[in-house]
């Protein structure tokens, strides 16, 4: 992992211009590459048409030697001694030099070389039209080799907007790297056009179906276990009389058949929180100690237990407890396989400020002393995702009410202990249950958030969508495409959205074609759900709507990706306190597009950083990834991913050359997606990725370029030590004057209901609230004008 100092990149200039040596060695008709075997030489040190590269603290060289595979010349680079950083020459960065290339196609480049590192990869830089040269990914880790070895890789499609790349290989670690005769050919497109296996509508906006088995509990939480079935984990599920009783369920659910097993569950995890682990287990955090009393005065409380799923014998065992207790807190996995979690409510229902580090090689919890502390309250469930270089970004998404002070999004340095907010966020108060996503690939750092509202002041919720590049030095937010628009059921119907109606409780998945899903959500807390479903495309910064899942998706719903490229939803809790137990399933454009490529052989599972893995398919491919299973609740998933595996193309044959950053994969379980050139998945094979123990060198740390290090943004350092955030116990935003924990009569009514008893009483009535019991002497709502200890019945109207 990087050190708490992050150097600035550092391009040494090329030099391509002044008197040439020799005549400009020129690309072939096939090779777009200049000078390709370093010929040719410039007016300086360097070859026509390459320039040194590289940032960090290290001491290096660079040298023409006559060590070549062809001609007399070869390229060689030295790191004697590495701090951090790297360094490579690259092909200039100019209109002469960088060879051109058209958006949307993909490119062969090869090179042999030789080298004394393992430490040494093809790393990739592209010019966009509008913000100019950029860091754009890392290809291929270059095995060690004493003799010429030839090195393939096919780069991913050519982003949008860029017109030339440049490329070279990164040493990273201590040692050398020559290399000589490189190549770049544009790929051809050997491509049938798509068939149909559809309706026309089903083709172009895909297809749902509700499962004929409904799901036997309330689950709110969902984890896609690596043997392709779902946990999904329910405690108490939001009902006080199971809370009582000991009730506590989860279920695993079974895509192969359809089936459901009941899961004997030892503690109430509703609301708690989870991630999983390297070696595919689930480690699920707190929950709920006890529902809020009926006089208000107490809310929800946090265990501090912790336990662990076992897929394989599918049970819980307990682990070491947390050192607060965490209701809706955060769990971000590390490079290292360790956890982050942050937030919450502690067991007296106020604001936990302690942060948790579960330890991969203890398995367990390290005590407060041994865990780096801001003393900052986060908030509920706070998106946190792990960026590339190991910092954690908070995107502004969260749960329940107003965002944490200051602009609502931020960048954690654990190392450093440093907090620093990150501008752009729009209303960043109404981003309660919005969604959050680090868009495919991982590589390419960037984030959308995606709607939300605020249960408090309960305004429509908004159809803003923000996106920010956290490869940027200077990483701000900047507003997407605003979510398409849906129908809403108000009580009596669906009516078409109108103004900037959007929806909070979003779910959004990430698909293997590339694409984000984002579907389900409600207009207002709990209430007035919204039918909608569209893909985001981050390549065009664009949403596509689809079919809208039949179901209602509000309040502790989820939505994730299977194995089989399909998209389930679960849930659905609205005020009145019921529970949608239908099931739907969505099948994806892409799977009615003719036959699926199919991965017909796997040689090993077990991944490490840096390897090259071979797959062999049926028919020819244009992608593979990794994704990440789910493990979702409350619009929150920060851990999921799609990692892009450059190809190296031989027939039927495709070595798969995996990311030798942690940060960028962290350890674990994942589904291994080939993709064609329509989009068509294949079915997914799980594969296993180690941890950085797996790294061939000890003393190198991954290849990382150095990015959002110019922040501007306010600076906090650790505050003072305490103990607790004060939070208000209607923090869920329910009144808890009327009815029971689990029927959420809102703090504030949605705007369109008139601030009268008659007003708010019909609206209880159409959404189905039933009889209301008023606990205690206070009615700050006004619904028991009579006094008789009922809300809206028959005498309050007569007295309003």
């Amino acid at each position: 992992m990087r050190s708490g100092r992050r150097a600035a990149l550092v391009a040494v200039m090329g030099l391509t211009g002044g008197l040439l040596l020799t005549t400009p060695q020129p690309a072939s008709a096939a090779n777009l590459i200049r000078n390709p075997g370093f010929e040719t030489a410039g007016t300086g040190d360097m070859p026509y048409c390459w320039q040194k590269s590289g940032w960090g603290d290290n001491d290096f060289t660079f040298e023409t030697v006559a060590d070549a595979h062809s001609g007399g010349k070869a390229m060689k680079v030295t790191l004697t001694r590495r701090a951090d950083g790297d360094r490579k020459a690259l092909i200039t960065e100019s209109a002469d030099c960088a060879p051109g290339v058209t958006a949307g196609k993909q490119y062969d480049l090869s090179l042999w070389y030789k080298t004394t590192t393992p430490d040494a990869n093809i790393t990739l830089f592209r010019h966009d039209t509008t913000a100019g040269w950029q860091y754009w990914t890392d290809l291929k880790t270059l095995p060690m080799a004493g003799d010429w070895t030839q090195a393939s890789v096919r780069t991913p499609e050519v982003p949008p907007g860029t017109d030339r790349i440049s490329w070279g290989v990164s040493v990273y670690g201590t040692g050398s790297a020559t290399t000589d005769d490189y190549t770049m050919e544009q790929v051809a497109d050997p491509v049938p056009p798509p068939r149909c296996t559809g309706t026309a509508d089903e083709c172009a906006n895909g297809k749902w179906e509700v499962l004929p088995a409904q799901n036997p509990v309330r689950s709110m939480h969902s984890v896609v276990l690596h043997n392709g079935k779902v946990l999904l984990i329910a405690g108490s599920g939001n009902d006080p009389e199971k809370f009582e009783a000991g009730t506590f369920t989860s279920a695993v659910y079974d895509p192969a058949n359809g089936s459901y097993k009941i899961i004997p569950t030892p503690k109430d995890m509703f609301c708690a929180g989870h991630v999983q682990l390297q070696d595919g287990r689930v480690l699920v955090m707190s929950g709920n100690k006890g529902y809020p009393t009926a006089d208000g005065k107490i809310g929800y409380q946090g265990y501090k237990d912790s336990y662990v799923f076992d897929p394989g014998t599918e049970t819980y065992t307990r682990t070491s407890d947390m050192n607060d207790g965490h209701w809706y807190p955060s769990a971000t996995v590390l490079g290292n396989g360790d956890v982050l979690s942050f937030g919450g409510l502690k067991e007296d229902s106020t604001g936990s400020v302690t942060a948790e580090r579960w330890s991969q090689a203890e398995q367990r919890w390290l005590p407060t002393w041994q865990v780096k502390q801001t003393w900052s309250f986060w908030g509920l469930y706070p998106s946190m995702i792990l960026m590339q270089d190991g910092r954690l970004f908070y995107s502004g998404s969260h749960v329940f009410g107003n965002n944490i002070p200051g602009t609502g999004a931020a960048i954690y340095d654990y190392d450093a202990n440093t907090i620093t907010q990150v501008p752009g966020l729009r209303k960043k108060d109404e981003r309660d249950q919005s969604a959050s996503v680090l868009l495919p690939p991982a590589q390419d750092q960037k984030v959308l958030t995606i709607g939300g509202g605020n249960i408090d002041s309960n305004p429509d919720a908004n159809r803003l969508t923000d996106v920010i590049d956290l490869k940027q030095p200077n990483p701000s937010y900047v507003a997407g495409p605003p979510l398409p628009q849906g129908t809403v059921d108000f009580g009596d119907g669906k009516v078409p959205q109108t103004g900037d109606q959007g929806k909070m409780y979003v779910s959004a998945v990430l698909l293997p074609d590339g694409k984000v899903m984002e579907t389900g959500g409600a207009l207002h807390n709990r209430a007035d759900p919204v039918f909608e479903t569209s893909l985001y495309d981050p390549q065009t910064n664009t949403f596509d709507p689809v079919t809208a899942d039949p179901e209602a998706r509000g309040y502790h719903s989820s939505a994730f990706l299977l194995p089989d490229g399909r998209v389930m939803t679960t849930g659905d809790n609205p005020g009145n306190g019921s529970w949608n137990h239908n099931v739907s399933v969505y099948t994806p454009p892409y799977l009615l597009k003719g036959p699926r490529p199919t991965i017909t052989s796997l040689i090993d599972t077990e991944w490490t950083y840096g390897d090259t893995q071979r797959i062999t398919v049926d028919r020819p491919i244009a992608k593979a990834e990794l994704i990440r299973p789910a493990a979702v609740t409350h619009s929150s998933d920060p851990n999921q991913r799609f990692v892009d595996l450059p190809l190296t193309v031989d027939g039927n044959n495709v070595d798969l050359n995996v990311t030798n950053n942690p940060n960028v994969a962290p350890p674990g379980w994942y589904m291994l997606f080939a993709v064609d050139a329509n989009g068509v998945p294949s079915v997914a094979k799980w594969v296993h990725l180690q941890g950085p123990s797996a790294l061939k060198a000890a003393d190198a740390s991954p290849h990382i370029h150095s990015f959002a290090d110019d922040l501007e943004g306010k600076v906090q350092r650790p505050g003072k030590k305490r103990a607790s955030q004060p939070v208000s116990p209607t923090v869920s935003g329910c009144d808890r004057h009327y009815g029971s924990a689990n029927v959420c009569v809102p703090t504030a009514f949605p705007p369109q209901v008139k601030k009268t008893t008659a007003a708010r009483c019909t609206w209880l009535k159409q959404n189905d609230y039933g009889r209301l019991k008023v606990n205690g002497a206070d009615d700050p709502l006004a619904l028991d004008r009579d006094k008789d200890g009922v809300a809206c019945g028959k005498g309050d109207f007569k007295r309003r």
